[in-house]
């Protein structure tokens, strides 16, 4: 998939081009509707006039204007050098893991394990309590994406690593990156609010340590390293702007993982970094074959103003822990004022 980027009358449109087809149209970084009235030609209307757009010429490197229906101009497109960027083995990594969680009973294997691990290590309802929040938080991402019509295959529990929401399409904007990155901690946020109801509701301590659990797991989620939830909103923020300040920026986040880890002993989190490291990689190799829209500046402060909501709800309800006499409690208020 290509992107075309054109001005017409004196207005920016930006074209989503596989092959010969149009995929989507954008102007002013939204999404517009358009019609096929037949191959290869493609049309929509702007400032009542129908621009036409023939895209028979695409391997040729040019495509065709029209406006109402009159031959307007051959407009040439830009020719890759070094073509797109090589997948090697993680594409093939890829493909190879697309083909393994395609069957429903890896599915049911895969939580299985993930309830009889966790139990095995704590307890089983510490293991219930917790596959519960991650299955919320995913749920969160799923909705997200179903949001934006994108298509899923569900949620997989990965036993000791945690949960994946697996989408069968790519994403084209980088609002949509963030908006799905937000809603697996904004839905943990629902689940620990709900949990502190609960807990006044019926004096139970479970509620209590479900809200806990949910605000520390979401928080955690929350830092910006990639490939974490936070680290998606850093990069989609960080690479709207010029790419070498998302670069930068991302290498900061590793840096901090980097000390992070070595600080509270957290082993797993350095596989995380070397995975974000590649992915941060791959986005500035690949920076001028992109087909995400870029956040305007308006949507960069969002974002943030977004993320810095959630973050703070979530060490809200730890802090309303922090002085409970119950050590589990107010364990995870005194891990983040270490």
């Amino acid at each position: 998939m290509i992107r075309i980027d054109l001005t017409l009358a004196e207005q920016p449109f930006s074209l989503m081009v596989a092959g010969q087809k149009i995929v989507q149209v954008f102007h002013a970084q939204q999404a517009i509707t358009f019609d096929n009235p037949r191959e290869n030609y493609y049309q929509f209307t702007h400032d009542n006039k129908v621009i036409g757009i023939d895209t028979s010429t695409v391997e040729e490197h040019s495509i065709s204007l029209f406006v109402d229906d009159q031959f307007a101009t051959q407009l040439a497109l830009p020719v890759s050098e070094n073509g797109a960027p090589k997948k090697g083995f993680l594409g093939l990594a890829a493909l190879g893991f697309k083909l393994f969680k395609s069957a429903k009973v890896i599915k049911a294997v895969l939580a299985g394990a993930s309830v009889a691990g966790y139990a095995w290590l704590f307890s089983i309802e510490f293991a219930l309590m917790l596959i519960a929040c991650l299955v919320v938080h995913e749920y969160g991402h799923v909705r997200a994406m179903k949001y934006f019509g994108i298509k899923t295959k569900g949620i997989y529990l990965i036993p000791f690593v945690g949960g994946l929401a697996v989408s069968d399409d790519k994403i084209t904007t980088r609002w949509q990156d963030v908006v799905i990155s937000l809603m697996g901690p904004a839905f943990g946020l629902i689940t620990s609010v709900l949990g502190v109801v609960l807990y006044y509701a019926t004096e139970m301590e479970i509620f209590a340590g479900v809200a806990v659990l949910s605000a520390l797991l979401n928080l955690f989620n929350l830092l910006p390293i990639l490939p974490l939830d936070g680290g998606h909103v850093l990069k989609s923020i960080s690479f709207s702007m010029r790419s070498w300040i998302g670069l930068s920026v991302c290498l900061l986040g590793v840096l901090f993982g980097l000390w992070l880890s070595y600080t509270f002993g957290l082993m797993l989190l350095v596989f995380f970094l070397f995975v974000g490291a590649l992915e941060i990689i791959f986005e500035w190799r690949g920076r001028h074959y992109s087909h995400l829209m870029p956040l305007d500046k308006y949507g960069q402060i969002f974002s943030a103003v977004m993320y810095a909501v959630v973050v703070a709800g979530h060490i809200a309800v730890m802090m309303h822990f922090a002085d409970s006499e119950n050590p589990i409690l107010s364990l995870p208020m005194t891990i983040l004022s270490s």
